[in-house]
């Protein structure tokens, strides 16, 4: 891996010059528009960079972001990748690496995501405290590299807890609807059946998506901070189930993106 991680970084630095992010920023379905409130230095395609995995998904469109938000300077994944697209573990968090040895102090992640609370409604947002891992593999799975982090990385606080607190404050200020919430990864693509939604409550969720645990886990591997924030898309209620589409997730994403959008922004200004 670290030969991979060194040619696509000279790659990179080559076609950015001495531009050094702060910050790093993922990006979720339907929660791409947060680039247009970026001053953008240089913008490169996934399939243009060597190495890079493509995002196969409709709605991500697959641009690396370098520019400047509020006045920090940060690289944003437009686009993520996602187990279900049939990438391994190390090739979903390949990003993360090269975004830290680009020079990221912080990173920042955002996802669309169904709630298991009945407390928590569509169009809320979620500011990320724990997960609960059920994805069937782990992307610090084989041989360590001591370079990048330990063997056994702790992960007693996978979420910065102080960036919770000021994006909950961000939240009061401007009135949105905000919870904080323990975060349940699944495989995908399909959406859950009642007994699952049932059983994820139970064993503490309080929302589900598919992605976001293996790009923390990785964080946390190589010592980034990390903020992570869910627009809550749909209810996985399963007294009540009602289908749901990808459509419709995406309506809703991207109605409530702005609120995420105003968070993000003036939390990464806060850093």
């Amino acid at each position: 891996m670290y030969h991979l991680i060194e040619e696509t970084v000279e790659a990179i630095r080559h076609r950015i010059g001495d531009f050094e992010p702060e910050f790093g920023i993922i990006l979720g379905t339907g929660l791409g528009k947060l680039v247009n409130e970026i001053e953008v230095n240089h913008q490169l395609m996934y399939a243009n960079i060597p190495n890079f995995p493509i995002s196969t998904v409709e709605f991500h469109t697959g641009k690396l972001i370098f520019g400047t938000l509020n006045g920090r300077k940060v690289v944003a994944m437009q686009g993520r990748l996602h187990y279900y697209e049939g990438y391994s573990m190390q090739e979903i968090t390949f990003p993360v690496r090269i975004m830290k040895v680009l020079g990221i102090k912080k990173l920042f992640v955002s996802n669309a995501a169904g709630s298991l609370n009945p407390d928590i409604k569509k169009g809320d947002i979620g500011i990320i405290d724990d997960h609960i891992n059920l994805l069937p593999d782990n992307p610090l799975r084989g041989s360590n590299d001591e370079d990048y982090g330990p063997r056994f990385p702790d992960m007693s606080a996978p979420y910065d807890k102080k960036m919770q607190e000021q994006a909950m404050e961000i939240a009061r200020r401007n009135g949105v609807r905000a919870h904080r919430v323990v975060y349940v990864s699944t495989a995908g693509p399909n959406l859950e059946t009642r007994a699952e939604y049932r059983y994820m409550r139970l064993i503490g969720g309080d929302i589900v998506g598919m992605s976001t645990v293996p790009e923390v886990i990785v964080a946390n591997h190589m010592g980034l901070p990390v903020f992570a924030i869910s627009v809550i898309t749909d209810e996985g209620f399963h007294e009540n189930l009602q289908p749901v589409s990808l459509e419709e997730i995406v309506r809703v994403a991207n109605e409530v993106e702005p609120k995420m959008t105003d968070i993000l922004k003036e939390l990464i200004a806060m850093q």
